[in-house]
């Protein structure tokens, strides 16, 4: 049975209402055969893109606190150690994961732990895989304290047609592996900051499965 995140209820049910409205109003006004179907076919088309973006599909997450999962649906676009600037302020590893508005976007907890760090920041909307990206765009910066890797930041980033970031992390929190974190809506990337030294499983250009797949360890 496919599911669908809570998130895109209302949408959902906005664009079956639109498809419905149009339809049944072409069928009204136009006697061009060739036309209404056109106009129906892409309406159908409408809907099913929607309802496809919004699909929540159930994983399960093998939980081991000394692996860290992909916490999104997606590319492996970066690979490196950087300087992060806003809670660490020191060299990271940063594993980042690109996706395409045809992906699953549901954000997932890649390890379980305590949420020490939660903060939205407003911003452009560049494309996701713009270097300046994760500095500058639309973004939610998240830090868990896990007990076998520290601190680790994940930062959920708006991509040129993400318009909304859903980050479900309050400081405090007790999160468990692979359970929901928030939702990014049309086209986004997640960067994860990881000690110096993890063990990265994954290589650029490999395709990812949010909440499933073991993208570093210890």
């Amino acid at each position: 049975m496919i599911r669908f995140h809570k998130e895109g209820y209302k949408i959902i049910s906005i664009t079956f209402i639109i498809a419905i409205s149009v339809i049944l109003l072409a069928d009204y006004f136009i006697d061009i055969t060739w036309l209404l179907k056109t106009i129906q076919v892409i309406m159908l088309g409408f809907v099913v893109i929607v309802l496809q973006f919004f699909r929540n599909p159930a994983r399960h997450t093998k939980l081991d606190e000394n692996q860290i999962i992909a916490p999104v649906d997606g590319k492996v676009v970066v690979i490196e150690e950087v300087e992060e600037p806003e809670f660490f302020k020191d060299k990271r590893l940063q594993i980042s994961i690109f996706m395409s508005p045809i992906n699953v976007h549901v954000t997932r907890y890649a390890m379980s732990g305590i949420i020490k760090y939660s903060k939205y920041h407003p911003g452009k909307y560049l494309v996701a895989w713009h270097p300046k990206a994760s500095t500058e765009n639309e973004r939610t910066t998240v830090v868990v304290e896990n007990k076998t890797f520290g601190n680790v930041l994940y930062r959920q980033i708006a991509g040129a047609l993400a318009k909304r970031i859903v980050n479900y992390a309050k400081v405090g929190d007790k999160v468990v592996q692979g359970t929901d974190a928030g939702f990014i809506k049309f086209g986004s990337r997640v960067d994860v900051y990881l000690p110096i030294g993890t063990k990265v499983n994954v290589k650029l250009g490999d395709k990812v499965k949010g909440g499933v797949q073991v993208i570093a360890e210890k």
